[in-house]
């Protein structure tokens, strides 16, 4: 690309906009999932008792559904960032490339 078109998109502030609001929901989801993920491995570690508890009295230990649910709870937060990608970012990415400035 050119770099007076490049320039020019840097210059935009939808690409500001664009930028400030992918940069805070990745910090979001970022959080929401190596905040739970850690604490898991930290509980594994240092209180492995808790997750051994079995549930409801079968035979499934506390950790295999937690450990599930960390899993499950990825994908559903991959899901969301690629809604808001294609939807709200494409959107905004699309303004920027026609020269709109608000």
């Amino acid at each position: 690309m050119d770099t007076n078109v490049l320039s020019g998109i840097r210059a935009n502030p939808l690409f500001d906009e664009l930028v400030r609001r992918r940069r805070r929901l990745v910090a979001c989801l970022t959080a929401a999932v190596l905040v739970p993920y850690y604490g898991f491995i930290f509980v594994a570690a240092f209180a492995p008792k808790l997750l051994s508890a079995t549930v409801l009295g079968s035979i499934v230990n506390l950790g295999w559904p937690l450990g599930a649910a960390l899993i499950v709870g990825s994908w559903i937060l991959t899901g969301l960032y690629t809604r808001r990608a294609n939807g709200e970012f494409d959107e905004l990415t699309a303004k920027i490339l026609a020269g709109d400035k608000r």
